[in-house]
């Protein structure tokens, strides 16, 4: 099955083998025989933030369309980890919750928030969770948040050789809410990502900010309010490195936001990752900061060594 369809890349080899999980259960069922098996599992949601070797994907992709979702009177929320990211912000907007408003215009599911722990403006999903229910070690089971291991922009399941692990569903706590000013801070957020991020095919943000008080004190006409917080936007680097619009083959570097890499003219994925590798070494060579990958790389990708 080609993976470039389930990617928002538009990119990538194909599964060595390929299934779609409509339910928690059927994900659950799936990863415990693909464990009892010694299956390597691969979970997509919609594809974000994943970029899939050309040469594909071994094991089993699961594509998960787990989408419940349940909103409790105490402020606890339930949901399956295949549900947009957005749509959870949505649902508990709707019953008078704050906290997840960061969620909207972040293009992904709530089980591909928690691998990368993604967030925006000072927060991050790992804050907000309670539980977390996986098949692990042959078990479905759950576990605490700190199981994760989670850190900016990390967790244990994007490490080299990562555990076993299916994320099923998730608990989280939120705090009650005028919604007013739920929709009114969401809606200002969405504004801003428009007026900033270019249109598809991108995989998102493609680095990680840097977090470095020295770079960061170093830069001329650099905006005070990263200066104070030591970080340095992936983005600013690699604009003054003069690259905005710079294209290898069919990927290229987004004019309107230069941390976007996209797919503009039926780019391979290699080209993808070589793309990234030129903004990796120019904005090493004029900064000395090493740019890490958000984008998470699956399958076998000879001669780069895994990262």
């Amino acid at each position: 099955m080609p993976l470039r369809a389930y990617t928002t890349l538009r990119a990538g080899g194909p599964a060595e083998a390929f299934f779609v999980a409509r339910t928690v259960d059927d994900l659950a069922e799936v990863s415990l025989w693909a464990q009892e098996h010694d299956l390597r599992t691969t979970v997509l949601g919609w594809g974000s933030n994943v970029l899939p070797s050309d040469r594909g994907v071994p094991g089993l992709v699961v594509l998960n369309l787990a989408r419940r979702i349940e909103v409790r009177p105490d402020g606890e929320v339930e949901a399956d980890s295949g549900c947009g990211f957005q749509e959870v912000w949505l649902k508990t907007a709707q019953a008078r919750l704050r906290g997840l408003e960061f969620a909207v215009g972040i293009p992904g599911t709530l089980g591909g928030a928690l691998v990368s722990n993604a967030g925006a403006y000072r927060s991050n999903v790992a804050e907000l969770l309670t539980a977390i229910e996986v098949v692990h070690e042959g078990a479905r089971k759950w576990v605490e948040p700190a199981f994760m291991e989670f850190a900016y922009r990390d967790s244990i399941l994007r490490r080299v050789d990562p555990p076993a692990v299916t994320l099923l569903r998730v608990r989280l706590r939120l705090a009650p809410g005028d919604p007013k000013a739920a929709y009114d801070e969401a809606r200002d957020y969405q504004r801003q990502r428009i007026g900033k991020q270019p249109a598809p095919a991108s995989a998102g943000s493609f680095f990680k900010n840097v977090y470095d008080q020295a770079l960061a004190d170093s830069l001329p006409d650099f905006p005070e309010r990263f200066r104070a917080a030591g970080v340095v936007p992936s983005g600013f680097l690699i604009e003054r490195c003069g690259l905005m619009g710079y294209r290898h083959g069919g990927a290229m570097v987004a004019r309107r936001h230069a941390n976007f890499l996209l797919n503009v003219a039926g780019a391979t994925a290699t080209d993808v990752r070589e793309l990234a590798d030129v903004v990796r070494a120019l904005v090493a060579d004029k900064f000395g900061a090493l740019l890490e990958e958000e984008v998470l790389y699956l399958g076998s990708w000879p001669p780069w060594p895994p990262r």
